[in-house]
């Protein structure tokens, strides 16, 4: 008799994804699925996806879902979370969104110390609309936008989220995480039920930033992809908590 090892978690869709080939958006996705569906608050919980590539979030999660306008995820999700707070309420965005038109958001948010959890999915580019420079492209990183690299006198340094949020005082906890290889993706998975478990007990702000890839605006395959994260990404973004209040 055959023994099922593993099998697709029911937090996601039959709905086949969309996402470039390499890109590390499924495997997040499947990351807070599981967890959703382990801490079984699945059917309680609202994802809210604004522009970007995550916009196609709520074709995936198997959970009720909310489209933001661009950069607006935090708000809506201050809102939801007050009109319905025994709901477990998500935001899903990236780099290009959280960090640029939704700097205001997510800064306020953290400020207030929202009872819900941030999943910011850090691949240093615009991915969805071209390939451009974001406020995380690394310096002297070459982009659609930035083809002689990112200079820091035009454009400035890439910015920290994860270092910035924690100073504020209402956050209830920070955690960077990679996507680059199986170890990491464990240690991701135990970030997110973390996060998920705070906002289950009341405890404030919670945000999960993942450093993820994007092969197709590198213009590299998905393997060097990957080899970017742990080699450029990390040592400027390091990986750990930043903030717990345990």
């Amino acid at each position: 008799m055959s023994k099922v090892v593993y099998e697709k978690s029911r937090g996601l869709t039959d709905v086949p994804m969309f996402y470039c080939p390499g890109c590390t958006h499924g495997i997040i996705h499947k990351l807070v699925a599981e967890t959703l569906v382990e801490l079984d608050v699945l059917e309680k919980t609202i994802a809210i996806a604004p522009v970007g590539c995550s916009v196609l979030a709520y074709e995936y999660f198997n959970c009720d879902c909310i489209q933001a306008s661009h950069g607006r995820a935090p708000a809506v999700a201050s809102g939801l979370k007050r009109t319905n707070p025994d709901k477990i309420v998500f935001t899903y965005q990236g780099d290009g969104d959280l960090a640029a038109i939704g700097t205001s958001e997510i800064v306020h948010s953290a400020h207030r110390g929202d009872n819900v959890t941030v999943i910011f999915v850090n691949n240093a580019i615009y991915g969805m609309t071209g390939g451009q420079m974001a406020p995380t492209t690394l310096t002297d990183m070459k982009t659609s936008t930035s083809p002689f690299g990112r200079g820091t006198a035009s454009s400035g340094i890439p910015i920290k989220v994860s270092e910035m949020l924690s100073q504020l005082p209402s956050v209830a906890y920070i955690e960077r995480v990679s996507t680059h290889d199986v170890a990491h993706v464990r240690a991701a998975k135990k970030a997110i039920k973390k996060a998920f478990t705070y906002q289950m007990e009341g405890r404030g702000f919670t945000m999960v930033e993942l450093l993820s890839s994007c092969n197709i605006g590198y213009g590299v395959s998905p393997v060097e992809s990957l080899s970017f994260i742990k080699d450029a990404m990390i040592p400027y973004y390091p990986l750990g908590i930043y903030k717990d209040v345990s």
